[in-house]
């Protein structure tokens, strides 16, 4: 992914049929900054039609939630749903299950009503349409994938098999997956959610270090996730092991196995 794609604004293209949802760790963090491009690298691939907001665009508001923060939350939350009626968004694909939850649980209480899909629920869709080949491209992964299930994805919203999709596509036939004994609906925290990833831990008692070690015991030499705030647990999880374990978002892996 030696390129960098350029997604259009909502003026840009103010025909758009949904609307990318970037969100503040793609915004800010270098790491899921290289997640935002495969995603739009593969958008744009399967022909979607979709715009963003750019600088338009407000934190959800979640983790303020989360922490207490109700009058900071409610504040972002009517500001968002404000520039989200001005331009009649309707449909909404987000890559952090955070702002998928916001936007789809949180947001309705305040009048903000959208159908919200996490990045998974549409390349899935994609793949099941054939607007994203699996078979096609080289790259792939070498050696067994553990697949780490984000509470907010997987947990709160019910959200297991789509992101399992995407990783067979971008593992192949030949690929092997192995399942952590915590997955899908009692999947097991990274360690950042409900605010925590501003929290001091422990050294010694990382949420972090407990669940990579789940997914170094299975084997597998990648760990894919479909969150932004699980990929940084699981990578200083990992790290923490002094393991060489790769860990990366399931929109990079199908992004590398299809050539893009």
């Amino acid at each position: 992914m030696s390129t960098a794609p350029t997604a259009p604004t909502v003026k840009e293209n103010p025909s758009f049929e949904i609307l990318y949802w970037v969100g503040c760790a793609a915004a800010y963090d270098r790491r899921a900054q290289r997640v935002a491009r495969a995603l739009v690298k593969l958008l744009q691939h399967a022909k979607v039609n979709f715009a963003i907001l750019g600088t338009e665009e407000k934190c959800t508001g979640d983790s303020a939630r989360r922490l207490g923060d109700e009058f900071l939350f409610q504040e972002l939350a009517t500001a968002n749903i404000g520039t989200l009626a001005k331009y009649n968004v309707k449909r909404i694909v987000a890559h952090c299950p955070h702002c998928v939850n916001a936007l789809l649980r949180d947001y309705s209480q305040f009048g903000g009503s959208y159908e919200v899909l996490h990045h998974t629920q549409l390349l899935a869709q994609l793949i099941q349409e054939g607007r994203l080949p699996a078979a096609a491209g080289g790259g792939g992964v070498n050696g067994p994938v553990t697949y780490h299930d984000p509470c907010y994805l997987a947990r709160v919203n019910g959200v297991h098999e789509q992101p399992r999709e995407v990783l067979q596509a971008a593992l192949g036939p030949q690929g092997e997956v192995r399942e952590m004994g915590r997955c899908r609906g009692k999947t097991f925290c990274c360690g950042a959610g409900g605010g925590r990833m501003w929290f001091e831990e422990d050294p010694k008692k990382r949420v972090s270090t407990e669940r990579a070690k789940e997914a170094l015991a299975t084997g597998a030499q990648t760990v894919a996730t479909g969150c932004p705030f699980c990929l940084t647990m699981m990578t200083d999880g990992t790290a923490a092991h002094g393991g060489e374990t790769r860990v990366a978002d399931l929109a990079e892996l199908l992004c590398e196995k299809l050539g893009l």
